[in-house]
């Protein structure tokens, strides 16, 4: 049975218009994230992954930076890549589409040649991310006022 969405990466302009969309509708109206500090330098060359309902509607996105983009974030290891900005619509929640973007985004640093992936998780998301396989590191950390941990996957 088909889970009613795809997830490719976002290669389209307007795919990944629908990612920015998605960020807006999560991070900016209902967390509160300023727009300046949601959309960054680092978007522009990172890797867009985009969860899409079979009728086209978006449910979901993130991002993998890599190389020079990712080493301020991954302590400078030039085989870890960073996720980040991972958001799941609300009436999209439950339905595997955050567990189907993160698979996506470990498959697109395989592809990399990348041997980890690192990701700053809001600490209420703490959980979802350990079921995936990704431990927790370091302090609690402020990140645009919402409490983080740093977590990293070996892939």
């Amino acid at each position: 049975m088909s889970p009613g969405y795809v997830v490719r990466v976002a290669e389209e302009t307007a795919d990944r218009e629908a990612c920015f969309a998605v960020r807006k509708e999560v991070f900016v109206a209902e967390q509160g994230v300023p727009e300046d500090v949601e959309y960054d330098a680092y978007d522009a060359g990172a890797l867009h992954v985009l969860a899409v309902r079979d009728d086209g509607v978006p449910l979901g996105t993130g991002r993998l930076l890599y190389g020079a983009a990712a080493a301020g974030k991954t302590g400078g290891d030039p085989s870890v890549g960073s996720l980040g900005r991972l958001a799941v619509t609300r009436e999209a929640r439950g339905l595997g589409v955050g567990g189907a973007l993160v698979r996506a985004i470990e498959d697109a640093a395989r592809a990399r040649g990348l041997s980890a992936v690192d990701l700053h998780a809001q600490t209420h998301a703490l959980g979802f991310y350990e079921r995936l396989g990704y431990v927790a590191y370091g302090p609690e950390f402020p990140d645009a006022g919402i409490p983080h941990r740093a977590m990293r996957r070996s892939l």
